[in-house]
């Protein structure tokens, strides 16, 4: 049978500076995503990468003394590089400067234009260089501020093509109630609805200002708008309005599953902009919107304007990869910002990394080298372990269920809450069924043989589902408890019938003194 497919995509980055922990979330997020949907069977391709184009690039170019090749050029090797040190698992990293994209862009153009979805007028209005946007009056912030970002706004006066939102505004307002679970969460799709109902004005889509970006091929003083050239990257990395359009038909046109996942401040982009454009050209809207909050810091959103800035790789450094990975995915509720601070972080590394999982693991494998040389196999259950057995299963199978259709629904919070439930009871179960005291009776072997059988197949199902969240950690983890077959396919109680422990496993997660890490880093929150 051949596999069902799943296109995910992050936001491509804008290539104008160091990636920081708020803005690699949705990477994070997006790579936990992919690797669940691997283990789950499905024919999956994670696309991210760098949008290049537009007048902020360019005028930081001129600022650092660079052509704006050169200096994308540089920012995309960094970008990529960050990825492969944060193990992110994606299998396209697409750059708007790559010829194959400029092309397919600069078609999609001409045809919207020839079918007059497009036409040429003027603009004059207040726009955002930071942010690429436009904007009313009623839209605009205190002293004609941008409302998304704050910065101060330009007045802009110029020729320029135009996409009809209007045109299709009521198809697109029809498409979203018949397809209610189009945009996620629910608050987010209210506020798209709310926003299309107050009417749409058509979207300037060039800029004649600025010379760097995707020439109109029919007028070449014109640069096609960043968010036309940005947003086909979805469809364009896959072949579309190329001469090899295979992989664009088997997972966008033919596709069982496209998720595109982006932050709240890039909403109205991709639940308006971007399906009018699909709208437009004739091609489905395949794809679910997942749009997620901010990382916030105590003193509000992370900028570097504010210097309240932190760095992926800094907390790498200091605490290894997976910490940070399990963190971002475990704070970042469904409908609202997450937070990040030192404190939270080592107190959630302390409790779920180091107290809860780690201290499991050690304990569990340590009691089989102690009493069992260090291999156990499955046995019979008995009496005397009946009732904690029968609870251990239980939560065991009501939370795996969770987890599943969780991380379905891209409710990664929630997915591994579930998980720490199984291990939250696992280290429960230890005291309820006292290993150490049935050690001391040589009648008691097989009921202690039974405890620590149920305590290594719990290990080995929390390992299997914390694989997209912490991929080293759970590989040492299969390691020292023997096991090979890391699939979903045995995501099952009892489907392991011996275990060979290994002799001395590795301490996974060093308890951390607040006070101590703040003085060694001069930490501030």
């Amino acid at each position: 049978m051949e596999k069902k497919t799943c296109y995910i995509t992050t936001p491509i980055y804008y290539a104008s500076g160091e990636v920081h922990i708020g803005n690699s979330y949705s990477t994070i997020a997006c790579d936990a995503l992919a690797r669940y949907k691997r283990l789950a069977g499905f024919d999956t391709v994670y696309l991210t990468g760098m949008d290049e184009h537009g007048q902020k690039i360019e005028e930081a170019a001129k600022k650092a003394g660079l052509e704006p090749q050169a200096f994308v050029d540089n920012i995309a090797d960094k970008t990529a590089s960050l990825w492969q040190e944060l193990n992110i698992s994606n299998d396209g990293f697409i750059r708007t400067s790559y010829d194959y994209h400029v092309e397919a862009v600069q078609k999609l153009f001409e045809q919207l234009l020839a079918q007059d979805d497009i036409y040429l007028g003027e603009y004059e209005g207040n726009y955002c260089v930071a942010c690429e946007s436009f904007f009313t009056k009623t839209q605009l912030g205190p002293d004609e501020t941008c409302p998304d970002c704050g910065a101060k706004t330009r007045i802009v006066k110029e020729e320029s093509y135009f996409l009809r939102l209007k045109k299709y505004e009521k198809k697109l307002l029809d498409y979203i109630e018949e397809h209610p679970d189009f945009i996620m969460p629910v608050t987010r799709r209210n506020e798209v609805v709310s926003f299309i109902k107050q009417g749409l004005e058509d979207l300037c889509v060039s800029r004649t200002s600025y010379k760097w970006g995707i020439q109109i091929p029919s007028n070449p003083k014109h640069v096609i708008y960043v968010w036309i050239d940005a947003l086909a990257n979805y469809i364009t990395y896959l072949g579309y309005n190329s001469n090899n359009d295979a992989n664009f038909k088997k997972y966008w046109l033919e596709g069982d599953q496209v998720i595109h996942v982006v932050g709240k401040d890039i909403l109205r982009f991709h639940a308006i902009y971007w399906p009018i454009m699909l709208m437009a050209l004739g091609l489905p809207i395949k794809f679910r919107l997942y749009a997620h909050g901010w990382i916030m810091m105590s003193g509000g959103k992370m900028s570097k304007s504010k210097g309240n800035v932190v760095y992926p790789l800094t907390v790498k450094e200091r605490y290894g990869l997976d910490p940070l990975r399990f963190y971002l995915c475990k704070e970042m509720p469904t409908t609202e910002d997450g937070l990040f601070t030192y404190e939270r972080f080592i107190e959630q590394y302390n409790v779920y990394l180091a107290n809860d999982l780690g201290n499991l693991v050690s304990r569990s494998i340590a009691m089989v080298n102690k009493y069992f040389g260090g291999t156990i196999e499955k046995c019979a259950s008995t009496s005397l372990n009946k009732d904690a057995n029968e609870q251990l299963e239980k939560i065991i199978s009501e939370n795996t269920k969770k987890y599943l259709d969780y991380m379905e629904s891209f409710q990664l919070q929630n997915g591994i809450n579930a998980i720490f439930e199984i291990v939250g009871f696992a280290n429960k179960y230890i005291d309820l069924t006292t290993p150490w005291a049935l050690a001391k009776d040589e009648a008691l072997k097989n009921e202690l043989n039974d405890c620590l059988y149920h305590l290594l197949e719990t290990l080995r199902l929390v390992t299997i589902m914390l694989q997209p969240f912490m991929p080293d950690t759970t590989n040492t983890i299969f390691e020292e408890l023997g096991v090979t077959d890391k699939s979903f396919a045995s995501l099952t109680f009892g489907k392991n019938s011996k275990y060979t422990v290994i002799e001395k496993p590795i301490v996974l997660f060093k308890r951390l003194d607040l006070t101590e890490e703040y003085k060694k880093y001069g930490i501030s929150e």
